[in-house]
């Protein structure tokens, strides 16, 4: 069993060095001491412990740092180990700001620098702590592992699917010189056939696992507790999430049903910045997690892998049908299931979905393009997020727009931001026409749509980020969609069809009472995570005027 960490950050390389000297001499024994000299480091170091499984049991910030302040750290470093105990170091003329900031990051506790003797100012402050620490019913984190190909479309939907649900995982690739990904092999009884294989924590090998298997097996909740509730929320993206928080918060017994993982495209943003409250950015990942936590921490319940096939009313009840055939009812429904990117339409690409052409951001891979080109179809927020996440590892990053400019798509601040970064390309009146790759993707077609003239590039990496497809094909006949498929609500309604009540429908109800939508899966509705998770609150304040009058 790995020691737990302690990490301490400062910018000033020789605080940093005496910090962990004293940490090293009174607790090294028991704990792995970490140092960082900026936040981004020590987040970076965070985010390796987390991948290992290990534990973390108390952080050490400076104040006053470049780039990251201590708090915005802590902050950072909350999200990776909610329960690591939180520490503000400061000097003296910081410890009004530092007092002020305690209710910001919930600090444990603030420590004056210099603080010699630490015999006397540090030891007996981090003693508490830990003792704290090691008091409270932690749930070690143990770690899943995970074998596979790295040009395998099932081996990506695996890591995909884990890393967007938090669950920390090791990945061994099957290649040339790879001792312990045979050595995992071998003691699973397999011989590299059928992949991926995923090890759980308990040792036990999944071959070939489905999403559904998966999730039971790594600790997510598929099984709903009871068979009826006040309210179904359908989809985890921020839509679904604010009705969750929401519909929980205001004693609704809430369930939500999430097909693939919480968070939606937002969840896959390397970084938004323009979602209120956040002046530094956060990434959809961060805020997914937050908004999760937060639904859970009102009894909400949560049902990953599990996918709506049906709805329909039953008297007062509405009743939604699962692919395998089990049903959940309750008074309420709220639809929010998001939009899904397009498919790519050109020859040669449909094979390679998984082996270097991908539908979204698909951070996973940013540390395998080290190196690479990296091309990025599509001209919205998600596009411009994406690129300015793989600049940081690609060689050169080229975003593919059939527009002549990004300004009819894009906000503002991220095409400011990609004109500052030099291995950021944009290419205006361009589309993708075709592709060829054996193994994975390895060429790319571009024509410009104007002169008409074609090209054709290396290219191991593709995302697409275009079009927003509904997919609400299993709502015919049920509810009344627009020509594309979204979903009309309240005043785009008018009085439907067989609408049964002498009132009309209320502003986010759909043409079947009691049922609501929320979010991009509505027609006309704002492409924005705020507004979303907007329309999910909204949504509630309906149910309950549903309820109150039914």
């Amino acid at each position: 069993m790995a020691k737990p960490s302690i990490l301490t950050v400062d910018d000033d390389p020789g605080v940093s060095r005496s910090v962990a000297r004293d940490l090293r001499r009174q607790y090294g024994e028991t704990y792995r001491i970490v140092r960082a000299e900026s936040g981004p480091q020590a987040l970076e170091a965070l985010n390796e412990i987390k991948l290992r499984g290990e534990e973390v049991a108390a952080v050490l910030a400076d104040y006053r740092m470049p780039q990251m302040s201590g708090i915005e750290f802590l902050e950072a470093a909350m999200d990776l180990f909610p329960a690591a105990k939180r520490v503000l170091l400061t000097a003296y003329a910081d410890t009004d700001a530092a007092i002020q900031a305690i209710n910001v990051v919930d600090l444990d506790h603030y420590l004056l620098k210099p603080w010699d003797p630490p015999e006397e100012k540090l030891y007996p402050v981090l003693d508490d702590l830990l003792a704290s620490w090691l008091a409270t019913d932690r749930q070690p984190v143990q770690q899943v592992r995970v074998i596979g190909h790295r040009w395998s479309s099932r081996s990506y939907e695996v890591r995909d699917f884990l890393a967007r649900n938090s669950v920390p995982y090791r990945w061994y690739e099957l290649a040339d010189g790879e001792c312990e990904a045979r050595r995992l092999l071998t003691a699973a009884g397999e011989d590299g056939a059928r992949l991926p294989v995923v090890v759980t924590p308990e040792g036990d090998p999944l071959i070939e696992p489905s999403d559904a298997e998966l999730a039971a097996r790594v600790g997510l909740s598929t099984t709903p507790s009871t068979d009826f509730y006040d309210l179904i929320v359908i989809g985890g993206g921020p839509a679904g999430l604010g009705a969750a928080v929401y519909g929980g918060s205001e004693g609704l017994r809430t369930v939500l049903v999430e097909r693939l993982a919480t968070g939606g495209q937002a969840g896959t943003s390397s970084r938004i910045e323009n979602y209120l409250g956040f002046p530094d950015g956060v990434s959809g990942e961060q805020l997914t997690d937050r908004a999760r936590r937060q639904a859970l921490k009102f009894n909400v319940e949560i049902l990953t892998t599990r996918d709506v096939v049906a709805l329909e009313a039953r008297g007062s009840a509405r009743v939604v049908r699962f692919g395998d055939g089990t049903e959940l009812a309750a008074h309420t429904v709220i639809l929010a299931t998001g939009v899904s990117y397009r498919t790519l339409d050109a020859p040669g690409l449909d094979g390679l979905a998984g082996r270097g052409v991908f539908y979204g951001a698909a951070t996973t891979e940013g540390p395998s393009c080290a190196g690479s080109d990296v091309y990025l179809v599509g001209g919205a927020n998600s596009a411009g997020q994406a690129a300015m996440y793989f600049a940081r590892h690609a060689s050169d990053v080229h975003i593919v727009v059939r527009a002549d400019s990004l300004d009819r798509s894009m906000s503002r601040y991220l095409i400011d931001q990609i004109g500052e970064v030099k291995n950021i390309h944009v290419l205006p009146c361009t589309e993708v026409v075709g592709g060829t790759g054996a193994e994975h993707l390895e060429t790319l077609t571009l024509r410009h749509n104007k002169s008409g003239e074609e090209q054709t590039v290396p290219a191991g990496w593709l995302f697409a980020f275009i079009g927003a497809a509904p997919r609400t094909d299993w709502l015919d006949g049920t509810l009344a969609r627009d020509e594309r498929g979204f979903v009309l609500a309240g005043p785009d309604l008018g009085i439907p069809p067989g609408w049964p009540l002498d009132r009309p429908p209320y502003h986010l109800e759909t043409s079947l009472p009691g049922v609501f939508v929320a979010g991009d899966v509505r027609a006309d509705s704002v492409k924005r995570v705020a507004s979303a998770v907007g329309e999910g609150a909204m949504a509630v304040t309906l149910v309950h005027r549903y309820l109150e009058r039914s």
